[in-house]
């Protein structure tokens, strides 16, 4: 395993006595695709800023490649920054921007075409040196703005946003070239979004955020389907969260209805959130289910249906299936016991579900 090329200890930040980052510690390692994910306003946007330089830490210490590099300016950092907005220069042609940095370097002139034509392939725009910027539709402005970061031979390339001004499709299609882009450069990239299918599509590292704190680190795999609490579980894709009672070990109580799970050590008798996804709940007769209730909401998605199922308790169940049951049918829950994640009741405020209070 690649060793950590980034580290964060302890990092605090306060704008205006408003904490931003609270003792915040976080490893990158050489060569992999991390994400910050997490609603605005949980921290991290400042924590990008602050690895690329951009803003200092009020407490901690940013570690790369073993040195302390936290009162370290931008451009002694071997990292460059794509930015949501591009930051082209209008009054320049591709080549020029692309080549800014070079020629800041003083890099010999047959150096930089090169490097301005390599790049350029790299985002399969070749032969647009003399194009205008503003003869550029939004995606190609953006991979514009990546090969102006990439001609740099950076070791992290730090990207903020980066396709949030791109409609859905041609969003749909950067990804996959950033995963290209990644896997041919083989440096590392550090990626802010918001956008939960984003950052599970293209990384193989999140660390969710929120008011501050790292809720959870892991795969996307891990993310979506062993989430540590209730935030994580309400913000990666669609949850059913409901409150349990984790009778004993592999055994939880869910409105009276005891169902059969695969969790332990959580103690007997004691109250717990219940994590399951609409696409693991199966519809079934109301005698086969653990749970009975009643067709209330139907949508076609295109993939799939997205329904709401309505028990006795009044509780909504989100349920997504390729079979369809029309409104008003009565019909069983049935969950495998694979697909039952129980969690810990929320510590704190900011590992509630958002928009949950209790």
């Amino acid at each position: 395993m690649s060793q950590p090329l980034i580290d964060l200890v302890h990092i605090t930040k306060n704008f205006d006595g408003d904490i931003v980052l609270d003792d915040l510690s976080l490893s990158v390692r050489e060569n992999s695709f991390v994400t910050l994910l997490g609603p605005s306003g949980c921290g991290k946007t400042t924590t990008l800023r602050i690895i690329g330089g951009f803003e200092s830490p009020d407490k901690g210490q940013l570690i790369f490649g073993g040195e302390d590099i936290t009162k370290l300016p931008p451009n002694k950092r071997q990292l460059n920054t794509v930015f949501q907005k591009y930051a082209l220069f209008p009054h320049m042609n591709i080549a020029d921007n692309i080549a800014f940095g070079l020629k800041i370097k003083n890099k010999p002139k047959s150096y930089i075409q090169d490097k301005i034509k390599y790049a350029l392939r790299l985002v399969n725009l070749s032969g647009f040196e003399n194009r205008s910027v503003d003869s550029l539709s939004g995606g190609q402005q953006q991979r514009i703005a990546i090969a102006r970061a990439i001609v740099n031979e950076p070791k992290v390339l730090l990207l903020d946003e980066p396709l949030g001004a791109l409609d859905l499709k041609l969003r749909q299609d950067m990804q996959y070239e950033l995963i290209r882009l990644k896997n041919e450069l083989g440096i590392t990239f550090i990626y802010v979004t918001h956008d939960q299918e984003e950052a599970l599509t293209m990384s193989d590292t999140i660390v969710v955020m929120n008011q501050g704190y790292i809720q959870q680190m892991g795969s996307p795999e891990q993310i979506y389907n062993e989430p540590e609490n209730a935030f994580v579980a309400d913000f990666i894709g669609e949850s059913n969260i409901v409150d349990g009672v984790m009778l004993r070990d592999e055994l939880v109580e869910i409105f009276g209805a005891k169902f059969a799970c695969v969790d332990k050590g959580f103690g007997c008798n004691q109250p717990v959130d219940v994590v399951i996804r609409p696409e693991d709940i199966d519809l079934v007769r109301p005698g086969d289910g653990t749970l009975q209730g009643v067709v209330t909401h139907l949508i076609f998605k295109g993939v799939h249906y997205e329904m709401e199922v309505t028990t006795p308790d009044g509780f909504e169940w989100l349920v997504h299936s390729t079979d369809m049951v029309p409104v008003g049918e009565a019909v069983g829950i049935h969950v495998d016991p694979f697909d039952i994640q129980i969690m810990n009741k929320p510590a704190s405020e900011d590992e509630q579900a958002v928009g949950v209070t209790e």
